[in-house]
């Protein structure tokens, strides 16, 4: 699973999808506002897009990509 932070209100989970899936197979796209989380069944496909994406400009915003970690 990854975070996917500082995501412009206008992107859609569609269009995040379809980003992702440059990297490999995506399960799916959980968007909140201005983050989201996606599932990569394949965690080397996952670490890809992380070092890939992370700080990448998409929508006018730098993304926060990362793993996602359980809440405390």
């Amino acid at each position: 699973n990854m975070y996917v932070g500082n995501l412009s209100y206008n992107v859609k989970e569609v269009d995040l999808r379809e980003v992702m899936e440059e990297y490999g197979t995506v399960g799916s796209v959980k968007k909140i506002k201005s983050f989201a989380f996606v599932e990569m069944p394949e965690t080397s496909e996952a670490s890809n897009a992380i070092k890939q994406l992370n700080g990448v400009e998409y929508a006018g915003r730098p993304m926060v990509v990362k793993e996602a970690l359980p809440r405390n």
